[in-house]
């Protein structure tokens, strides 16, 4: 068992409201809106449509989001990645292709954390 291992799986033709808790990884490839709280790994497939708050580990974003997330580690949006709302994470990866609309803060360094927007 590696750490990269799914440990649950909601299918294309899941429609899913509510509050997600999980340890790992999780993929969702279907309709999800609610809450989402883990430590771990949220992937989320090309066909998936997220709507919500995301407190997760590390974020692998193939399909869209819309709403608010933090990762602590990671955030990943591939090429057919849709980000729209607030981001808050430690390293962001795009891939050319994607689309984010939206507020984006990296804050590696706790004396970089000064809230403001550049003009």
């Amino acid at each position: 068992m590696g750490k990269d291992e799914i440990n649950a799986f909601l299918g294309s033709g899941t429609v899913y409201h509510g509050k997600l808790t999980f340890q790992g990884a999780v993929r969702i490839d279907g309709k999800f809106t609610g809450e989402v709280v883990s430590e771990g790994a949220l992937i989320v497939g090309k066909d998936a449509v997220i709507e919500g708050t995301l407190d997760v580990g590390e974020l692998v974003l193939s399909g869209s989001f819309s709403g608010e997330t933090r990762a602590s580690r990671r955030v990943t949006i591939h090429r057919t990645g849709a980000f729209l709302g607030q981001l808050r994470t430690a390293a962001l990866v795009v891939e050319e292709g994607a689309v984010i609309d939206g507020q984006i803060s990296m804050k590696n360094d706790p004396a970089d954390a000064v809230d403001g927007e550049r003009g």
